[in-house]
C-alpha cells in the first residue's frame, strides 16, 4: 500500500515532534533481469573496491559506511525533495508522518541557555505529574542538559517507546525549587489544527500547521465547534504549513466539494500513471464563505487545498504567492530498516494546472516583510499570551497587526454583506 507525501520539509515540534509528510510503502527489493542495470552495478563495485583496499585511512573506507556515502549522494542529487533515509531517521519521519509517537506530551522551546517547558497537553503524562509553563529541564534519565544541548537532542531523549519509563529533573523559577519527577510514557497524538476560534462576529478561524495522518478529524472537530458557535463563513489559515500527507488534504477539502468531484490528481511518469482524488462526503458539501491565507511557507498539501478552493471559485486566497513545490514523494522500505523518499509523480489542480515551481498567486496580495512573518508565526503559536507587556517581556517586541488576517475578514464581511443584499432584493416590477 502507498501513502503519498506532499511535503516542504520534516521538522521537529516544541518538545513533541511534529509529524510532516506522508508515505506510500513498498519493498524495493525485487530483482529485475537488465543490463544497463548490471553494467552501472558493476562501475560501482570497481570503485568500492578500488577505494576500499587503497584509499589512505582504512576507517573512511568501510565498504558499509562507503555504500551509505554513495546512496546520500546518488538520491539527494535527483531532487531536493528525494533522500535516502538511515535507519533511525526512517523510524522518526515515520512517527512524524503518523502524529503519534511515545512522549510525556510537553511542548518545549529554548530560552537563552535553558530548554523551558511552554505547556503540558492535556491529559499527558505531564500535565498529571504537575509539570508547569516556565519549568526548565535540568536532567533526562540523570544526564543533565547541558546549556550547548540542541533541542533536537532534548526531543529524543523525552521521546521513547510507550509504557517506558523517564526521569526528569526539574528547576521551577516561581518557587526556585528543584522537582524530580519519573513519568511513564504513552502514545502521543500531535494536533495540527491549532487555535480555532471566531475572530469577528460570525467569522471562524482554524489554522492547519501540517497535513498528518489526524488533521483531516482534527479539523471537522475543530470546524463542527465553530459551527456551533453560530459562524457563517470561515478563515482556512495555511501560512507556513509546509505539507504533508495528500490524503489529509483531500480529507479537509472534500467537506465542501459534492461526492465525486475531483480534488486533485497526480500525474507519474507513463501516461496510465495518473490516480484521480475525489470528495468521497456523505450528504451534502458544507457552503460558506471561506477565505484562504497563504504565503511563502504554504507547500505541497497546504497548495493542494488552496489550489483546489482556488480553482473552483470555493474560496477567496489572501496573502502572498506559496512556495510552489508540486511533486510527490513515495517512501520505500529496505532492509535493515532503511528508507528511500523519492520523487514518483506531479500534482495537478482540478483544471489540469501545475503549481510546481511556480506556487499560486493570492486573489487578495497583502505582502509581508520578513520581519513580520516572523513575529506573527510566533504570535500565532503563543496565542496563550494575550496581554500585550506580558507578550513584549517574553519576547522583546510589541505584538504585530496581522494585515493579513484583516484582511481575510474584511473580504468575507464584504461577500457577506454582497449575499445578504442579494438575498433581501425583490426583483422591480
Amino acid at each position: 500500500m502507498f501513502k503519498r507525501i506532499l511535503t516542504l520539509a520534516t521538522g521537529v515540534a516544541l518538545g513533541l515532534g511534529l509529524a510532516f509528510a506522508g508515505l506510500r510503502a513498498v519493498s524495493a527489493w525485487r530483482l529485475f533481469p537488465n543490463r544497463e542495470l548490471e553494467r552501472a552495478s558493476n562501475r560501482v563495485h570497481e570503485v568500492l573496491e578500488l577505494v576500499h583496499e587503497n584509499y589512505v585511512e582504512p576507517k573512511s573506507a568501510d565498504y558499509d559506511e562507503l555504500a551509505k556515502l554513495a546512496l546520500y549522494g546518488m538520491v539527494e542529487s535527483l531532487d531536493p525533495h528525494s533522500e535516502f533515509m538511515e535507519a533511525k531517521d526512517n523510524r522518526d519521519f515515520e512517527e512524524e508522518l503518523s502524529g503519534e509517537f511515545g512522549g510525556i506530551g510537553v511542548q518545549v522551546e529554548t530560552r537563552g541557555e535553558k530548554v523551558v517547558v511552554i505547556s503540558p497537553m492535556p491529559g499527558s503524562p505531564s500535565e498529571r505529574a504537575g509539570i508547569l509553563r516556565g519549568d526548565e529541564f535540568e536532567s533526562i534519565d540523570g544526564k543533565p542538559v547541558e546549556k550547548a544541548s540542541a533541542m533536537n537532542d532534548v526531543v529524543s531523549r523525552l521521546r521513547g517507546a510507550p509504557k517506558s519509563k523517564v526521569a526528569i529533573g526539574l528547576y521551577r523559577p516561581a518557587t526556585q525549587k528543584n522537582i524530580d519527577v519519573m513519568l511513564v510514557r504513552e502514545l502521543i497524538k500531535v494536533a495540527s489544527v491549532r487555535d480555532p476560534h471566531r475572530v469577528a462576529d460570525g467569522v471562524g478561524y482554524i489554522e492547519l500547521t501540517e497535513f498528518s495522518e489526524h488533521t483531516g478529524e482534527q479539523f471537522r472537530a475543530a470546524l463542527d465547534g465553530l459551527l456551533q458557535q453560530g459562524i457563517d463563513s470561515l478563515i482556512i489559515d495555511l501560512r507556513n504549513n509546509p505539507g504533508g500527507l495528500l490524503d489529509a488534504a483531500v480529507e479537509v477539502a472534500e467537506i465542501f466539494f459534492k461526492k465525486g468531484e475531483l480534488i486533485v490528481y497526480t500525474q507519474g511518469r507513463k501516461p496510465g500513471d495518473r490516480d484521480d482524488y475525489r470528495s468521497e462526503i456523505q450528504g451534502p458539501p458544507l457552503d460558506l464563505p471561506i477565505a484562504v491565507l497563504i504565503n511563502g511557507g504554504s507547500a505541497s498539501a497546504a497548495e493542494v487545498v488552496t489550489g483546489a478552493f482556488k480553482d473552483t471559485g470555493r474560496a477567496v486566497v489572501v496573502g502572498e504567492r506559496s512556495f510552489g513545490k508540486g511533486s510527490v514523494q513515495s517512501i520505500f522500505k529496505l532492509k535493515n530498516g532503511d528508507g528511500l523518499r523519492l520523487t514518483t509523480a506531479r500534482y495537478f489542480t482540478p483544471s489540469g494546472v501545475s503549481i510546481h515551481e511556480k506556487g499560486i498567486g493570492p486573489n487578495v496580495e497583502v505582502v509581508m516583510t520578513a520581519d513580520e512573518d516572523n513575529k506573527l508565526d510566533l504570535q500565532r503559536s503563543r496565542s496563550e499570551l494575550t496581554a500585550p507587556k506580558q507578550f513584549k517581556d517574553r519576547f522583546g517586541f510589541e505584538p504585530v497587526q496581522d494585515r493579513q488576517l484583516q484582511a481575510a475578514i474584511d473580504v468575507l464581511r464584504g461577500v457577506n454583506l454582497l449575499e445578504t443584499r442579494a438575498a433581501n432584493s425583490r426583483p422591480i416590477r
